[in-house]
């Protein structure tokens, strides 16, 4: 209930201001994301598995027509961008219908439109002065240095939850095998006493 109330209220963010969103994607499940835009907008998506089974899963975009723009199967992560044709509520949906008992967890990046100006009144079209153009500048790297961080971050989350997974498999295999071997040698003694029983049995029968 806790992760469901999240994604809603992160799912509210997400429509309201689009941005950066990470989902719980259960199996079996599809869950889809709205967002109205007006006519010659462009929007940009960018998502990522970041766990679950094999780190896929099925996405597609439709217009407000119910035109599909985008539909891949089982992808680990891609990007998808697209100018709007027309105004409306654009749908953006991820499936996964195909796994029957592997939950996924999702990341994703919705942007659209343009940034707004830095400072008011300043455009392509005007000239910028020296101050003007190094602002630009610096937020154009900050904004490299965001994203750069953001696939750093989503690379560890994956990178530690996959050797989190590996390290319990180790150790459920280290634990059978400790158990195995336990097993092993108390029937190597237990066979050894039955030896050593039938020798001094043999032994009395004979005196």
């Amino acid at each position: 209930m806790l992760c469901l109330g999240l994604s809603c209220l992160l799912l509210h963010v997400f429509v309201v201001f689009a941005g950066e969103l990470t989902f719980e994607l259960p199996d079996n499940d599809k869950q889809c994301f709205y967002q109205e835009l007006e006519k010659d907008v462009k929007f940009e998506i960018d998502f990522q598995v970041i766990t679950g089974g094999n780190y896929d899963v099925d996405c597609f975009v439709t217009d407000p027509q119910n035109n599909v723009l985008y539909n891949e199967k089982k992808k680990q992560y891609d990007s998808f961008s697209h100018t709007t044709a027309m105004k409306g509520v654009y749908m953006v949906c991820f499936s996964n219908e195909f796994s029957t008992f592997t939950h996924k967890t999702v990341y994703l990046d919705f942007r659209f439109g343009d940034e707004d100006p830095l400072v008011q009144g300043m455009s392509r079209a005007t000239a910028l002065t020296q101050v003007e153009s190094s602002c630009v500048a610096i937020h154009e790297s900050l904004k490299v240095v965001a994203d750069s961080q953001t696939r750093y971050r989503l690379r560890e989350a994956h990178d530690r939850l996959k050797a989190e997974h590996l390290l319990e498999r180790v150790t459920y295999w280290s634990i059978g095998e400790t158990v195995l071997l336990f097993v092993i040698g108390l029937g190597q003694v237990m066979m050894l006493k039955s030896f050593f029983a039938e020798k001094k049995g043999s032994v009395a029968a004979t005196t």
